[in-house]
């Protein structure tokens, strides 16, 4: 069976692209990580993920991006409330090279596996602002892994970044997953979770909750989280 590394936060875009890995075949390794986000509680929703996704390993790396700083994710800076993002500035919950730091790590594994796919589940429609979740950007990453690899170099293998939610809106997400039996309950995507006495719940205010909850609504659907 042919093997891919997922990129796996716990939210909604990287479980339903996931989802679409194992749909095409793929024997799925998993990969989340701990990097002093705010919204730590996402790797709870990843490990239930990945065991419903029924990953062959799964793995969470542990580093602190809170010590760089320069994002409402990992600092003392608010998360804004109340107003998407739009598009006119990169805004406060950009993480600085996040996501070319988690594919790098993504990259060492495949190649240590001997895969060639990398699933992110970026998206260029019903997204943030993000400089890294940019087609252009994918390319420029997918070009640079087949030049700095010794499995791409010797001519063993040829890398590829798959990003299959990057042209879809937040409701056609949602309705692939429906589609694939995704269990969207399992998600998390609420960049400013909320303390209470049994845990933790959602703030329905920041970007993420807002792009999720108008996605659902589109699409016809309740949120089942």
């Amino acid at each position: 069976m042919k093997k891919a590394v997922v990129l796996l936060s716990g939210g909604l875009d990287s479980a339903t692209s996931a989802a679409i890995a194992k749909s095409e075949g793929y024997e799925l390794y998993a990969l989340s990580f701990d990097y002093a986000q705010r919204h730590v509680i996402e790797l709870e929703s990843a490990k239930k993920l990945a065991a419903y996704l029924e990953v062959k390993e799964h793995l969470v790396i542990k580093f602190d991006m809170g010590r760089i700083g320069g994002s409402a994710l990992t600092s003392d800076i608010d998360v804004p409330k109340d107003k998407l993002p739009d598009g006119s500035s990169i805004p406060v919950t950009y993480v600085p090279a996040r996501n070319t730091i988690f594919l790098s790590f993504a990259l060492g594994w495949a190649e240590a596996l001997g895969a060639e796919d990398i699933f992110i589940g970026a998206n260029a429609v019903d997204y943030s602002g993000y400089p890294d979740c940019r087609p252009e950007y994918l390319k420029a990453f997918e070009s640079m892994a087949n030049l700095a690899t010794k499995a791409a170099v010797e001519g063993r293998s040829r890398f590829r970044i798959r990003a299959p939610l990057l042209k879809m809106s937040k409701s056609d997400i949602i309705k692939t997953g429906i589609n694939l039996k995704l269990n969207y309950a399992l998600t998390w995507s609420c960049y400013d979770p909320q303390p209470t006495v049994s845990g933790y719940a959602v703030c329905r205010r920041c970007d993420s909750c807002l792009l999720r909850t108008r996605g659902f609504t589109e699409a016809g659907l309740t949120d089942p989280a």
